[in-house]
C-alpha cells in the first residue's frame, strides 16, 4: 500500500511563498511520476504541476508557470512544490499523487484518472 504525506501549508500573505513536500512510501518511488493537484472550496480539483520519474521533465498550469515549482529527491521519496508569489487564487487544498505507470515517458499527467495514490492534502491560505 502506497502512503503519501503531505506538509508545509499554511498562512501566508499574498506575494510570499511556501514549499509543500509529500513523502511517499510503500513502492518503488523513483519509477513513477508525480503530481500536484488543488482543491479550492466550491470547485473542482484541478491539475497543478507533474513531474516524471526521472525529474527530466516538468508540467504545469498556466496560471502557475513561472511561479511555481515542482522538483523530487528520490533518495529521499518526496516530490516538493516550491509556490512563490502567491496569490489569493492560489488558495486551496493541496494533494499530491502518485502516477499509476511506471517509468511513463508521455506527458499526459493533467487528469486524475492517471494517478492511483493520494495524499490527504494540505491547506494553503492566502491573506491578501
Amino acid at each position: 500500500q502506497v502512503q503519501l504525506v503531505e506538509s508545509g501549508g499554511g498562512l501566508v500573505q499574498a506575494g510570499g511563498s511556501l514549499r509543500l513536500s509529500c513523502a511517499a512510501s510503500g513502492r518503488t518511488f523513483s519509477r513513477y511520476g508525480m503530481g500536484w493537484f488543488r482543491q479550492a472550496p466550491g470547485k473542482e480539483r484541478e491539475f497543478v504541476a507533474a513531474i516524471s520519474w526521472s525529474g527530466g521533465m516538468t508540467y504545469y498550469t498556466d496560471s502557475v508557470k513561472g511561479r511555481f515549482t515542482i522538483s523530487r529527491d528520490n533518495a529521499r521519496n518526496t516530490v516538493y512544490l516550491q509556490m512563490n508569489s502567491l496569490k489569493s487564487e492560489d488558495m486551496a487544498v493541496y494533494y499530491c499523487a502518485a502516477d499509476s505507470r511506471p517509468y511513463y515517458s508521455g506527458s499526459a499527467y493533467s487528469s486524475e484518472v492517471e494517478y492511483d495514490y493520494w495524499g490527504q492534502g494540505t491547506q494553503v491560505t492566502v491573506s491578501s
